[in-house]
């Protein structure tokens, strides 16, 4: 039976659940190190949930560039995707993303075209234009700010043409990067990323893990105007989403305070590392922090498995990802590794769901 015959046909909570089962689910990390951890603890644990993710069938893993942050060990971002590599087998491993206006695109193009020659057709690259820090750190990163962000555009198709296939007389190559065609996303949490990317024609991952306010904005801008290109010939969108799994409601409410806590410090400019759950927390908030708080994690799932399948179905079913990638910012490793088992479950359900309707 054809897929969308198949739809029809099943129960709303069903067709929901289809829905999950039909697309790809893929992981972010921000290689966090938890208070009482270091970087090479978080950088170990990063490649043991990468490998969790291709056992269990996610289809790429991505870190993410931000620098200055006591939380998170990937600031040098193309090295820990080496690491995660390399211990992996066939999962696709990226950056999600490089925040470009750091970093000379030509730099960018040698580094993931020297990834690409050590793991030939699994290596993405994911452009942000935001530093991911603050503005002192920025001016260590750059020595100066003259163009940032504003040359973004720029950049990108820069670096696309490094990554391009070599042209005859070109006197600037990338090597390795030159005809390597890494294939390139543009990030965003807003409408400028995605009217970008329609306009080159290349798949756009929104940041609706942490800034959702113009997701669906942001999403029937970038397919009204997408324009294909030699990467990409129809609109292509992942969606970022939280899951946060315990074995309870209760219990995952209890976890999800850890990045309730790194939330709030960062928004008071404490940032640190990632704190451990604390019983109360939501209790010593003001009402502004609590929010935040139920702004950013709109886009979140938190709870027991079942609570996971319902919620993150449903998130399906109203935004219509191509993809969806899931974030799990938790204290305890293995809590990491039970929420992309309940994400994952979630999926598998909607697989029994089409082959029940047969």
């Amino acid at each position: 039976m054809a897929g969308e015959g198949l739809a029809l046909l099943l129960s709303r909570h069903d067709r929901r659940l289809y829905l999950s089962a039909m697309i790809p689910f893929s992981v972010l990390d921000l290689a966090p190190i938890v208070e009482g951890g270091d970087a090479g603890q978080a950088l170990a644990n990063s490649l043991d949930l990468a490998r969790h993710a291709e056992r269990l069938g996610y289809k790429r893993f991505w870190l993410a560039e931000h620098h200055n942050m006591p939380g998170i060990a990937s600031a040098a971002t193309a090295v820990v995707i080496a690491h995660v590599a390399g211990g992996t087998r066939t999962i696709r491993v990226g950056a999600g993303g490089i925040m470009l206006p750091n970093h000379a695109p030509l730099m960018i193009a040698e580094q993931f075209g020297t990834l690409e020659a050590l793991f030939p057709g699994r290596i993405d690259l994911g452009l942000g234009r935001a530093p991911g820090t603050d503005m002192a750190t920025a001016r260590a990163l750059r020595r100066t700010l003259v163009g940032g962000e504003d040359r973004f555009p720029q950049d990108v198709m820069e670096l696309q043409a490094f990554l391009d296939d070599v042209a005859p007389g070109q006197r600037a190559q990338a090597v390795p990067g030159g005809g390597s065609h890494v294939p390139l996303w543009i990030l965003g949490s807003s409408t400028f990323g995605a009217q970008l990317a329609a306009l080159l024609g290349l798949p756009f991952a929104f940041a609706s893990h942490f800034a959702p306010a113009q997701m669906m904005e942001a999403i029937a801008l970038y397919r009204a105007q997408f324009k294909a290109s030699a990467q990409l010939d129809k609109p292509y969108v992942m969606l970022g989403f939280n899951v946060l799994a315990g074995e309870t409601d209760e219990e995952a409410l209890y976890l999800s305070t850890s990045l309730m806590q790194a939330f709030v410090n960062l928004r008071r400019g404490t940032p640190g590392k990632l704190p451990a759950p604390k019983e109360g927390f939501e209790k010593t908030l003001s009402e502004a922090e609590r929010a935040m708080l139920a702004h950013v994690l709109a886009c979140s799932s938190v709870g027991a498995p079942e609570t996971i399948a319902r919620e993150l179905s449903a998130f399906i079913a109203r935004t219509q990802p191509d993809e969806v990638i899931i974030a799990s910012q938790m204290y305890t490793h293995a809590h990491r590794v039970r929420s992309l088992e309940a994400a994952m479950a979630a999926r598998s359900l909607g697989l029994e769901a089409v082959a029940a309707k047969g």
